[in-house]
């Protein structure tokens, strides 16, 4: 299970810690390397993965478990040599740098790139295996946060993260604030959700973790357009909802025209199961609120990332908001 926690990016300006980071970044610069450099924080779509997330490590952890931390600290140093199996954000992540090589290509000297930051509670002696396992694979990772045991989360706000991925749903999840429209399909039933949705078509629903990542990846997405890449563009989204397009579609995508954000294809599926029309579509990576749709995704082999967000969170851990008479 993946879990997701966005934080929207700002420029600071010109402060003190705008001029240590040009220092340093002009030091980095200096040095000779074949490698792309990572872009400036401010400037990136920042995504954050765990080293579990990104990498296949159940029998490491199977090791940490069973033998406890020491074992698997020596473990990981005696294999550091061979290299850690790709994991479920593996192709998400390769994707992401396939994009950066073809912005590269069509601006040059723009940071505004994806810069993918390895966010790990592994301690710094496994640090060497994780490195070896990302040049193996050529993966442009340079930032590394390790934790040694403790969580990192706190560590997201300061490496400017747009979105977090990670096995362990105990770190990001977050008491956030039950959903409008979940809340009246749980209370009222479906006739009262499609009356809901049609009066308020014109008011935007509420805004989602995921936003502000979508925001972001929007902006990448336009650079291409603005160099006539549209047909050619390597980002393709899909909003992919268990919604009725009659019934409560057009809130949904005047929403996101409010939002002045772009769907490429926005599929309404009444109900019906997501798994087989995801099996079609084959996206590097599928998010949802519900863990019925992601096992059912993963079932058809699709990555899916589950967002511990809305009302349906409150039911499936058993805590049920009041029935209003």
């Amino acid at each position: 299970m993946s879990d997701i926690n966005p934080n929207e990016t700002t420029s600071s300006g010109d402060t003190g810690e705008e001029k240590d980071w040009a220092a340093a970044k002009a030091f980095f610069d200096s040095l000779k390397t074949k490698k792309p450099r990572p872009p400036k924080p401010s400037n990136a779509v920042t995504v954050a993965v765990s080293s579990r997330t990104l990498f296949n490590m159940v029998e490491e952890r199977k090791i940490w478990e069973k033998d406890g931390l020491e074992k698997y600290v020596v473990y990981q140093q005696e294999h550091e040599n061979e290299p850690l199996k790709p994991g479920a954000a593996f192709p998400f992540v390769k994707a992401l740098m396939t994009v950066n090589n073809r912005l590269r290509k069509l601006y040059p000297d723009s940071e505004e790139l994806f810069d993918v930051v390895l966010m790990t509670n592994n301690h710094a002696q496994v640090g060497v295996r994780l490195i070896n396992s990302i040049n193996h694979y050529d993966l442009n990772i340079e930032r590394f946060c390790m934790t040694g045991g403790k969580s990192p989360i706190g560590y997201l706000k300061a490496y400017l993260t747009n979105l977090y991925l990670s096995k362990d749903s105990d770190k990001v999840q977050e008491a956030i604030e039950a959903d409008e429209s979940e809340m009246i399909v749980k209370q009222h039933g479906l006739d009262t959700f499609f009356a809901h949705e049609q009066q308020n078509e014109n008011k935007p629903l509420a805004q989602g973790p995921l936003k502000c990542f979508l925001e972001a990846l929007g902006k990448l997405q336009k650079k291409f357009y603005s160099q006539n890449e549209r047909l050619n563009c390597p980002i393709r989204t899909y909003l992919v909802t268990a919604r009725s397009a009659a019934s409560s579609g057009a809130r949904v995508l005047k929403t996101l025209r409010n939002w002045g954000l772009e769907i490429d294809e926005a599929l309404f599926l009444a109900g019906a199961p997501k798994g087989p029309l995801l099996q079609k579509i084959r996206p590097h990576i599928f998010f949802d609120d519900q863990m019925f749709h992601v096992e059912g995704a993963k079932e058809l082999g699709t990555i899916a990332a589950h967002v511990p967000y809305g009302i349906a969170q409150k039911y499936h851990t058993g805590k049920q908001p009041a029935k209003q008479s």
